[in-house]
C-alpha cells in the first residue's frame, strides 16, 4: 500500500469533493491539435500523480525507483521542499498560502528521469476554498516557466503567453485554461490564442486510480520510462514537424521569475 510522509498535518475542511482525496493516479490520454500553420495532432498514453505536495507518498523500498518527488524538479529547484518552492514563487507574486492545503499534479521521477512539460498546483484558503491555480510549464531546453492564475467557477482562467514552448509558435498571443481540480475524470484543456485564431489546443483526459502498489505497478508496466517517452514523444513530432516545412521561431532569452532563482 502506499502511505503519506511521517509528521504530516492535518488536512483542514476542504470544498473539494472527497474523490479527489491523494495520493491518486490518473491514467491519461494526451492529445495535441494544431490548425495553424499546418494541421497535425499528436496523441500520448501516460498516468500521472495528483498528491499532497506536504505528504508525499511513501512507497514500498522496491518501489521507490518507480516515483520520486524531487524540490530540483520544480520552482528554481533550491528549495528544501515543492511546499517551500511554491510558497516562494507565491510570496513574490504577493500571495501568501497562509497554511492553506495544495495539491499537486505532475509527472514523477521515474527510474531517476522526470519532464513535466505542465504541473499544476490548487491552492486552497485555510478554511478550504480556492485561493488560485500555478500552473507550472517546462520546455524541452530545459527552462520552466509558471504562471499564476485566477480561475472562474467553471475553472477557466486566461493568461498572455510569457514563456516559449513550441519552436513553431512566437511568445505572443495567450492562453485559455480550463484546470478544474481532478475528482473521479481529469479534464484539462489548454487553448492558445492569437489574433488570428486559435492555432493549438492540448488536452490532457483520465481516470482515477486508488495510489496502491498494485496500481502503480500496472502502470509503469503498461507505460515503462513514462515521462521518457513523453520527452521523446514530443521531440519526434517536433522533428516531424520541421521536416513538413514548418519555420522555427528565435528562441528569445529566458529570464527566470523572481521566486524561482
Amino acid at each position: 500500500m502506499v502511505t503519506t510522509g511521517p509528521g504530516a498535518r492535518a488536512t483542514p475542511p476542504t470544498s473539494v469533493a472527497p474523490a479527489s482525496a491523494v495520493p491518486a493516479l490518473y491514467t491519461c490520454d494526451v492529445r495535441h491539435v494544431r490548425t495553424a500553420p499546418r494541421r497535425y495532432s499528436l496523441g500520448l498514453r501516460t498516468y500521472m500523480w495528483l498528491i499532497d505536495p506536504d505528504r508525499p507518498p511513501r512507497l514500498p523500498r522496491p518501489l521507490r525507483p518507480l516515483a520520486r518527488f524531487d524540490p530540483r524538479d520544480h520552482f528554481g529547484g533550491t528549495r528544501p521542499t515543492i511546499r517551500a518552492g511554491l510558497t516562494a514563487f507565491l510570496a513574490a507574486e504577493g500571495v501568501d498560502l497562509a497554511g492553506g492545503r495544495v495539491t499537486m499534479l505532475a509527472h514523477a521521477r521515474v527510474l531517476g528521469h522526470v519532464f513535466n512539460p505542465l504541473s499544476l498546483f490548487w491552492c486552497h484558503r485555510a478554511d478550504g476554498t480556492p485561493l488560485c491555480v500555478v500552473a507550472e510549464v517546462h520546455n524541452t531546453y530545459g527552462e520552466r516557466h509558471c504562471y499564476l492564475l485566477r480561475p472562474d467557477t467553471t475553472g477557466t482562467a486566461t493568461v498572455d503567453k510569457e514563456f516559449y514552448v513550441s519552436p513553431f509558435f512566437p511568445v505572443d498571443g495567450g492562453y485559455t485554461m480550463r484546470l478544474p481540480e481532478p475528482d473521479e475524470r481529469l479534464r484539462l484543456t489548454i487553448r492558445l490564442e492569437r489574433p488570428e485564431g486559435s492555432p493549438f489546443t492540448a488536452t490532457v483526459r483520465g481516470e482515477r486510480r486508488p495510489a496502491t502498489a498494485g496500481n502503480l505497478v500496472r502502470a509503469a508496466l503498461r507505460h515503462p520510462w513514462s515521462t521518457a517517452v513523453v520527452s521523446a514523444g514530443i521531440r519526434f513530432h517536433g522533428i516531424r514537424l520541421r521536416l513538413r516545412g514548418l519555420p522555427v521561431q528565435p528562441r528569445p532569452r529566458h529570464q527566470p521569475q523572481e521566486g524561482l532563482q
